[in-house]
């Protein structure tokens, strides 16, 4: 009995060796880790006027937004500065910069008092992606945010400070460049009214 058990092994065992599959299974690839959603909101509107935006009166001058083509936060088209409809509020800032963490709160609540009469629009410049979304997500900022890693913007304006802050009439002219260090929803107001003669 004990011989037969000894036959009856290997049969079975090979039995279950022919059933079995000798391809392994193909397993399904790890899943990669989901991007974090970005804080900041789409930049498509920019280039679509305010809808309660004033007309700027007649017999004011003012430079331009320079010609420059700058990525948006979120992916999609570029925005060329140009083609940005005011009257807009830019805050050029980094998140290595301490005035500028400071003020960001400032810049939000303003985008939430626009009441559409004006954009406010972030620059992130000389910083990297991860800096840039941590402060964002820290803050609670979604105005729309372009990328300048290469400070070609601040080039452009001749000025080379962090924070700055660029206030831009409904022809796309610049009114007020501001780099007197964080500004405050006061100072931020008092800007406005009296270069935009927009009252927040």
């Amino acid at each position: 009995m004990r011989r037969f058990a000894y036959l009856l092994v290997p049969l079975l065992l090979a039995a279950a060796g022919c059933t079995a599959t000798t391809e392994e299974p193909e397993r399904p690839a790890p899943a990669t880790r989901a991007e974090r959603p970005s804080p900041f909101a789409d930049c498509a509107p920019l280039t679509v006027a305010p809808a309660a935006a004033s007309p700027t009166s007649a017999g004011k001058t003012g430079d331009q937004l320079p010609d420059l083509t700058l990525n948006c936060f979120t992916g999609g088209a570029p925005v060329n500065l140009r083609d940005v409809e005011g009257p807009a509020v830019i805050n050029v800032w980094a998140s290595w910069c301490p005035p500028c963490r400071k003020e960001l709160p400032a810049f939000q609540r303003l985008s939430e008092r626009a009441d559409g009469r004006f954009q406010v629009i972030g620059v992130n410049s000389r910083d990297s992606r991860g800096g840039a979304q941590s402060i964002g997500e820290d803050y609670g900022v979604d105005f729309p945010m372009l990328l300048d890693q290469g400070d070609a913007f601040q080039r452009a304006l001749e000025r080379n400070a962090f924070p700055l802050t660029v206030l831009v009439d409904a022809d796309g002219r610049i009114r007020h460049t501001d780099a007197t260090g964080a500004l405050d929803d006061a100072r931020l107001a008092a800007l406005l009214e009296r270069h935009l003669g927009v009252r927040v």
